[in-house]
């Protein structure tokens, strides 16, 4: 199959080429559409009972207030004349915008919670009327309503506030990583490749995986929720991933050049080898975010729609758009190349081989410590802690973080943050009243604030909304029973914290199960042994833990974080298994990579020991290579001013070093040298099943063998 391709993208290169143009063209137009349709929630399960009690206030009780207004006066108090006047007056237009109901206000209730303790302070609360154009409304809000009036100054904050400017941050941080993450890249590129024309093929490859996914992004985002911050995993990814793919590619050409092949024998080969290796890979990291899938939450949903798609059609460029590339360039490929580089570069390794060798010698005293190293920086994971994003994964300095700060310091009393009870149905007032006092009387409630109609109440408590004990409280009012003849719904921060930490872990085992079964089918197709695929998955559970336990220091413990200019919080449940599929699937994709050559040496009768350090001496170079280049791509977002998108790009970058390095150069060769040629060994039934299913490449004349240093 991968030889027909390489026929058919060397005998029609420039015809492939044209109609991808013409496909980019159309992609480019349709994917720059795609920014105005994302969202920056999605963090909760539509269908907990957290979901279900908002859904219910916003249908019934007027909704729950989704914007806060600080105002603070800029001289004297809230209560001095001039700014109760204005606080009077900024009332009196809220009340009468549309875009608003449920204005609830301190200079108009006089409600002691909505006034500070210092009394500088004071809060309007609203509720947005449609919701469907949440973002504009905010940015139309915000830009009518704060800022200094001269007696008082106005911030917006809330929920949809703080939507909003994280969807701003995140335009704002994505440009940023990429002017950096591209000209760096650029110079890596053409340093590793030794020549200017090699250099920009992963980068046009890159371009194509990325205008493709945000066409895509733009389809889904027409018929479905889709988190804004897919666009990132689009970016980073699908740079990422071309990068590794031209480098296996263009390096297997050249490799095919040098040895005499003409150009079009060069690609077919090319794609016959390099394009099998490439296809498994991507179907792995693929497989590994179809976990994502099932996850009721949409941002999750989001980064399986944009990782399988800018995979599959970085794979794809890969296969098609790249040899045809190859066919037309030639051995001009090799222009611009380098004044100090006499030859283009060559694939083969010594260093790498010495290492493999030294690993292959000495296993125990080789792995031991490498394990050791692991578990040592997984072990912070023992004291992970879970939450849900809020306002303080954005700057000090963003508009609703100054909110948030102002309600957790100066607003001790204020409901926003309450344990929010709802009924299905009306309740009559001495059941209204005997369920108030129930609640009351719960462990760690220090008021219960019940509405006019008795079908909605404010359960306030001494708890930090997102803490433990604050989950404790929503645990023990659920338990308690209802009103007679309706349904009580438990809602407010610490619910939808509990709801959607319960959605993902009870899902996590079916999740885990799928990754796990589907690359040990995946690999045992590749290799032909039942041992590689465990040895494999052994290897990358210790790599991926190790990088967790790094990010539960940094992120959880805080270390870093002044550095980073990120507050230190529970790490977010959901974003923690978007970092565990990504860097599962690019482990595997680099695992591929470098069993492929192994595997090849193996075949054409190499020893275990000696096609250890043939294929390592072969791909260390290019695994490492592209392991720096992919990373600093995702170590761009550390630029970031969203404490998560700090954490996904920083971890995701460790996981890619800590494998390129620790994994694939000691632990692989110290593994494969304990198996001994029992690595390669399967059941009989399962090897004539590999026999009629598995992918082979076909034969071909072996290029000569590296000579490596002992």
């Amino acid at each position: 199959m991968f030889a027909r391709i390489g026929r058919f993208a060397a005998d029609h290169a420039r015809a492939v080429l044209a109609v991808t143009l013409l496909v980019l063209v159309g992609a480019g137009a349709l994917g720059f559409t795609a920014f105005g349709k994302l969202q920056a929630e999605g963090f909760t399960d539509p269908s907990a009972e957290s979901t279900r009690a908002a859904d219910l206030i916003d249908a019934r009780h007027g909704g729950s207030a989704d914007l806060v207004f600080l105002v603070t006066a800029d001289t004297g108090t809230v209560d001095d004349p001039a700014a109760r006047q204005a606080g009077a007056d900024l009332t009196a237009r809220l009340a009468g915008d549309p875009a608003l109901t449920g204005v609830t206000s301190y200079f108009q209730a006089g409600v002691p919670a909505l006034r500070s303790d210092d009394g500088t302070q004071a809060l309007i609360a609203a509720h947005l009327a449609d919701e469907g154009g949440e973002n504009t409304a905010v940015e139309e809000i915000a830009g009518s309503y704060t800022g200094d009036t001269g007696a008082i100054t106005v911030d917006l904050g809330g929920r949809a506030a703080v939507g909003q400017d994280v969807n701003e941050q995140v335009g704002r941080d994505l440009l940023v990583a990429e002017s950096i993450a591209v000209p760096v890249i650029l110079i890596l590129l053409v340093l590793v490749f030794g020549s200017v024309v090699a250099a920009l093929l992963p980068l046009a490859i890159g371009g194509i995986a990325i205008l493709g996914t945000f066409a895509e992004l733009s389809l889904l985002g027409s018929l479905t929720d889709v988190s804004v911050f897919a666009i990132n995993l689009t970016t980073g990814l699908g740079l990422g991933l071309a990068i590794d793919y031209a480098l296996l590619m263009v390096s297997r050409f050249r490799e095919q050049l040098a040895a005499g092949s003409s150009t079009r024998d060069a690609v077919i080969r090319t794609v016959e080898t390099a394009g099998r290796t490439i296809t498994f890979g991507a179907v792995t990291v693929a497989v590994a975010l179809s976990a994502l899938l099932l996850f009721p939450q949409y941002f999750l949903r989001s980064f399986a729609y944009a990782g399988i798609g800018v995979v599959l059609i970085a794979m794809l460029a890969a296969l098609f758009v790249l040899p045809a590339l190859l066919a037309v360039l030639g051995q001009r490929v090799n222009a611009g190349r380098l004044p100090w580089r006499k030859s283009a570069p060559t694939t083969v390794s010594s260093f790498w081989g010495r290492v493999a060798r030294t690993a292959g010698r000495r296993p125990w005293l080789v792995g031991a410590p490498a394990v050791l190293v692991l578990v040592l920086a997984a072990a912070p994971l023992l004291r992970v802690e879970f939450g849900t994003p809020d306002d303080r994964v954005l700057p000090t300095t963003a508009s609703s973080r100054i909110v948030g700060d102002a309600l957790r310091e100066q607003f001790p009393g204020d409901d926003s943050r309450a344990v929010q009870v709802v009924t299905t149905g009306p309740v009559g007032a001495g059941d209204a009243a005997a369920y108030t006092q129930r609640l009351a009387a719960v462990p760690g409630v220090a008021d219960v604030v019940p509405s006019a109609q008795g079908q909605r109440y404010a359960v306030i408590t001494e708890e930090e909304s997102r803490s433990e004990s604050a989950q404790r409280v929503v645990e023990d009012v659920r338990a308690l029973p209802a009103p007679p003849g309706v349904q009580a719904l438990v809602g407010g921060d610490a619910a939808v914290l509990l709801d959607s930490t319960g959605s993902i872990t009870d899902r996590l085992p079916l999740a885990l199960g799928l990754i796990a079964l589907t690359t040990f089918v995946l690999l045992f197709l590749f290799t032909g042994s039942v041992l590689q695929p465990l040895r494999a998955l052994v290897f990358n559970v210790l790599g991926l833990s190790a990088t967790l336990g790094v990010m539960v220091l940094i992120f959880q413990d805080g270390a870093l974080s002044g550095l980073l200019g990120f507050t230190p919080l529970p790490l977010d449940t959901s974003m923690l298994m978007l970092l565990f599929c990504i860097a599962f699937g690019l482990s595997m994709d680099y695992e591929v990579f470098v069993l492929s050559r192994i595997k090849e040496a193996h075949d054409r009768g190499l020893g275990n020991r000696e096609a250890v350090v043939d294929g390592l001496s072969r791909t260390g170079r290019i695994v490492s290579m592209a392991a720096v280049l992919l990373a600093v791509s995702f170590f761009a977002f550390g630029t970031s001013g969203v404490s998560f998108i700090q954490m996904f790009g920083l971890g995701s970058g460790l996981a890619i070093l800590i494998d390129a390095t620790i994994i694939r150069g000691l632990l692989v060769p110290a593994g494969m040298r304990l198996l001994g040629d029992r690595a390669w060994w399967a059941p009989a039934p399962l090897r004539r099943l590999h026999d009629r299913l598995g992918i082979s490449e076909a034969p071909a004349a072996p290029p000569e063998r590296p000579r490596v240093n002992a």
